[in-house]
């Protein structure tokens, strides 16, 4: 995932604290866990059998997030994944939640020393661990790393990452046919801080609305804080104000509070990653999905059918993969017809989705 799917983190409630000896191993530097290399820790073969990668007989899946695997969103739908998975199948899940990125590479060498099978990475910033695949105290495990443009593929380890300008584009797109179908021009984008990666957002956003609707205009709010509550609902009650009727609450914590205003007025609203369709408090309109649950699962039945490879990117394409992807929770007419085949056009590349943001946005 890149660095900009890091909004989601601040929402609340599920758990499991890690052992003490992981959360003690935590406290250590990196310099006093780390253990000498050897020739064929370097090598960079793999050698691996899964998902029993350290033939000891069970299969354990070792997580480790930067943020609150306790948050209702972002980082728990990750651990949820494991944990769901890990059910089906008998396997245990070792968890630590809010880890340090200075803390990364002990925690990375603590999980192995642990025996776990995998070694599974919430997200981009915490990279420091990734030198410890090379090791020999991680020598028999798999890696699982989300992408992002600063880290580099090494044989140890599998990059997962997608493009969020498909999912973006799509995400428009959608709302282009809420709006069509209700005489509506105006949009709304509400989100945190301002920064390439949620500028760019509302830029492809639009571009997907324009897909539909030529001549809609879209008004973008940066709070500055994905989790205030109030500084959400203010810009959204300040965007209805304008006259938008269809926002997007591209925000973290925040993300409830917003919506809950939109659905007082009327509003049609869309999800920021995760799959709402079946909210009825707040009520979401357009799912858009690109969980990192949704990623994880499907390497976890991968490397289920010791078919995860290492030292290779997978890169999640819309319109082919099922993530990511965009759902109208209830598609009137051709809606989902339509929505369909627009990201099959992106899946099979009639629709090149960083020209069509050029273009449009």
């Amino acid at each position: 995932m890149t660095a900009g799917r890091s909004l989601w983190r601040s929402r609340a409630a599920l758990g499991l604290a890690l052992t003490a000896a992981l959360a003690l191993s935590g406290c250590a530097s990196n310099d006093a866990t780390a253990p000498k290399a050897t020739a064929a820790a370097a090598s960079g073969g793999s050698g691996l059998n899964e998902p029993d990668v350290n033939g000891d007989g069970k299969v354990v899946i070792g997580v480790l997030s930067p943020g609150d695997i306790n948050d209702r969103g972002y980082y728990e739908s990750f651990v949820d994944s494991a944990d769901a998975f890990a059910k089906e199948k008998g396997w245990t899940v070792i968890k630590r939640g809010s880890v340090p990125a200075s803390d990364a590479l002990s925690a990375a060498r603590a999980l192995c020393q642990q025996h776990v099978d995998m070694v599974a990475l919430a997200a981009s910033e915490l990279k420091a661990a990734i030198p410890a695949s090379e090791e020999p105290v991680c020598a028999k495990t798999a890696w699982y790393v989300p992408s992002s443009a600063n880290i580099d593929q090494t044989p140890r380890i599998m990059l997962s990452s997608d493009n969020p300008n498909q999912s973006m584009l799509a995400a428009g797109y959608a709302a282009g046919l809420k709006m069509k179908a209700g005489g509506y021009t105006k949009a709304g984008f509400v989100t945190g801080i301002k920064a390439d990666f949620s500028v760019l957002g509302a830029k492809a956003f639009l571009a997907g609305i324009r897909e539909v609707v030529p001549k809609a205009t879209l008004v973008s709010t940066y709070t500055g804080d994905f989790n205030d509550s109030a500084k959400a609902k203010e810009a959204i009650q300040a965007q209805i104000s304008q006259g938008a009727k269809v926002i997007y609450p591209y925000l973290g914590g925040a993300t409830d509070a917003a919506a809950q205003v939109a659905n007082a007025s009327g509003v049609l609203t869309l999800t920021p990653g995760t799959d709402r369709c079946a909210s009825t408090s707040p009520k979401f309109d357009i799912s858009v999905i690109f969980s990192p649950g949704d990623y994880f699962r499907a390497a976890l039945e991968d490397f289920a059918k010791d078919d995860l490879k290492m030292g290779t990117p997978r890169v999640w394409q819309l319109g082919v993969d099922p993530y990511p992807t965009v759902k109208i929770c209830k598609g009137q007419g051709d809606e989902d017809q339509q929505l369909a085949e627009f990201m099959k056009k992106i899946g099979n590349k009639e629709i090149d989705p960083e020209a069509e943001v050029k273009r449009l946005g």
